[in-house]
């Protein structure tokens, strides 16, 4: 099948290696890497849904607009050469322009992470000096532009002085904002990473219909999300494909309409999709469960043989993959943090493909497991180090990195640190190294010492003890002793809550971790809050210590009859969506016959049941739970049937 915006070539392979060619024998410098980036100009290069319509944008169209970007920035902000230039905004073409226009204004891009607080926020606008902050709603304690109001009709601009580095801020998880600084030839070094990453592996350069997509599901301020998701594929101009939102339903139906090829996540995603596939899959009935259950154990079992592994799976999972993602998948990665085996093994079987990567703010992307073995993609290997990139593992069990690809100087704490390439930098994650593959075992910052004095590491601790029932487990230390913190729905009877405490009893027993665990901490706060994609143990463990956590007892007893939080909640959500007041809605309420509400209220509210309870209720209209007592009824059943 043809692949389109190759130009002259007949392949992939030669299309890449001569544009590569073209970036070694360029000038040094954002600026040549700019009219590379964007020189296929009839390119596909943005798609968006816009109701019933997909906008695309060309390189070209782009390109133009870049240009009177530059113009437009230039006479709003009049800054001088070098200052650095805030860019707050979500993901967007615009976003993509924006970068582009700083630089070729002679600016550094600040790629200011929406996940940060105010204050972390201000901090790290203090501590590079930034004169200026482009942002599409949030206010910052310097200039700021709105985005909205930036005008695409001016004359262009020149590059007279373009751009030398950007900044890109880490996380903060840690406690404390790092700013990374990265100049072309960290990019360059990159891009010709991906080539390697094209060479060993074949399903990451496929293309569906003739053209390659890629989700932009990640922030583009995230290393991540900027140097995998974009610059690997925007060098070699392939396209990328807009979320209009992060609802699941917007995630597969873009995928699908757009016929999405590549998409690069964190694992909270992979994990969110396949726990929601499984429990679909179970609420269909036990012969369908078991034949899934049998179809996963030979799928395993063929694991060693790729050809029929990929056969056996393209034949008896084609009804998952449809009810997923559909067809045009073919290469996706996962990265950031620690991912569950099941997951990525549920995922490789179904006839997909998802590997695992590493990376860091500090030192960019260096790795990602390019085996075509299964049982290697299944062991979570985060692969071998790429052409610009070598590791080490120092006695204490710590991933060590150093080569070109490391940042070109890191601020902390408002002190600058310039980077010594060929020294090694000290990621602070925990690895080792089998058969020359590198496997992430956590944060050497996130080891609880327990009161026998070993070393408890929550990334390989947390998975056996997470029991059915539970939302999620995290190992924290509180100063003093190891604690487990439990999530548990907060509408769980105190029979349930009571089976839950006895199985991670049982479970801590069974892994002679009763000892070593001083206190279990059942909560009914989510685990992550708002956009976090990984557990932030620091923030936890503050909360836990300031009483910001509602604690639950697992020993409690129910209000009453009818009456306890479940019951509560869901009159609250009746009277809610029939704008009604509480004691309106009795248990026994018909939401139709007694209460007034029509069809179009009634699936309202079971769309939001539906999401608050990740349980599914009937749609087919026959109104069968149509009182608060059989909506409990049905809940409490279903939870128990699970």
């Amino acid at each position: 099948m043809k692949n389109y915006g190759l130009g002259q070539y007949d392949s992939i392979d030669a299309f890449v290696a001569a544009k590569l060619q073209r970036l070694d024998d360029a000038p040094a410098g954002f600026a040549s890497l700019f009219e590379l980036m964007f020189s296929e100009k009839e390119n596909l290069m943005y798609e968006q849904s816009a109701g019933y319509r997909i906008r695309q944008t060309t390189y070209g169209e782009a390109y133009d607009d870049i240009l009177r970007l530059t113009g437009e920035l230039r006479r709003r902000l009049a800054l001088p050469d070098g200052a650095v230039v805030g860019l707050s905004m979500d993901n967007s073409l615009l976003w993509l322009e924006l970068f582009w226009a700083i630089l070729r204004a002679g600016w550094r891009p600040l790629l200011i992470n929406l996940r940060l607080s105010d204050a972390d926020a201000a901090q790290a606008l203090k501590d590079c000096g930034a004169q200026a902050v482009i942002s599409d709603g949030r206010d910052y304690p310097v200039r700021t532009l709105r985005a909205s109001e930036l005008s695409k009709d001016g004359a262009p601009c020149g590059a007279e002085a373009f751009g030398e580095e950007l900044l890109v801020m880490s996380s903060g998880t840690s406690g404390h904002v790092k700013l990374c600084a990265y100049s072309a030839e960290e990019f360059r070094c990159q891009i010709h990473d991906s080539y390697h990453i094209i060479r060993q592996c074949a399903p990451a350069k496929k293309h569906y219909d003739g053209y390659l997509k890629q989700l932009c599901f990640l922030p583009f301020y995230h290393v991540f999300g900027l140097i995998a998701m974009y610059i690997w594929f925007a060098f070699f101009s392939r396209a990328f494909v807009q979320l209009n939102d992060m609802a699941p339903q917007t995630i597969v139906n873009t995928i699908k309409r757009h016929k999405v090829t590549h998409i690069f996540a964190v694992p909270l995603f992979w994990e969110t999709v396949y726990d929601q596939a499984v429990k679909t899959i179970k609420n269909r009935g036990e012969k369908t469960y078991q034949k899934f259950q049998k179809g996963m154990k030979l799928a395993r079992r063929l694991r060693g043989m790729p050809a029929l592994a990929e056969a056996f799976s393209k034949a008896a999972f084609k009804e998952v993959r449809e009810n997923l993602f559909g067809e045009s998948i073919c290469f996706m990665i996962t990265g950031g943090s620690a991912i569950r085996g099941e997951v990525i093994e549920f995922f490789n079987a179904i006839g997909y493909r998802l590997a695992d990567g590493y990376g860091m703010t500090e030192i960019g992307i260096t790795s990602v497991e390019l085996s075509n073995d299964r049982r290697v993609l299944d062991s979570c290997s985060v692969g071998k180090p790429m052409s610009y990139a070598e590791y080490q593992i120092n006695e204490k069990g710590e991933l060590l990195v150093r080569g070109r690809v490391i940042a070109k100087y890191i601020i902390e704490g408002g002190k600058k640190t310039v980077t010594d390439k060929n020294a090694w930098f000290n990621t602070r994650d925990l690895a080792v190294c089998e058969n020359g593959r590198y496997y992430i075992l956590g944060r050497a910052d996130d080891l609880i010492v327990a009161p026998g004095g070993e070393n408890l590491n929550p990334n390989l601790t947390e998975p056996q003890l997470l029991v059915p029932g539970a939302n999620g487990v995290c190992l924290i230390s509180d100063g003093r002793t190891p604690v487990l913190l439990v999530s548990v729905n907060r509408y769980s009877t105190s029979a349930q809550l009571g089976a839950l405490d006895s199985a991670v009893k049982e479970r801590l027993a069974s892994l002679r971790l009763t000892g070593q665990v001083g206190r279990i901490v059942y909560i009914a706060d989510p685990l992550m809050q708002g956009d976090e994609f990984k557990l932030n143990r620091r923030r936890l463990r503050d909360d836990l210590l300031a009483g910001r956590l509602e604690i639950v007892d697992p020993h409690r007893a129910d209000d009453g009859a009818g009456q306890d939080a479940l019951m509560v909640h869901l009159r609250q959500m009746i009277a809610v969506a029939l704008d009604r007041q509480e004691s309106e809605v009795a248990p026994q309420s018909d939401f139709f016959a007694d209460l007034g509400g029509t069809s179009l209220d009634y699936f309202a509210l079971l769309s939001k049941l539906q999401e608050d309870f990740s349980l599914p209720f009937p749609q087919d209209g026959d109104k069968s739970l149509s009182t608060a007592q059989e909506l409990y009824d049905y809940i409490r059943n279903t939870e128990n049937h699970a």
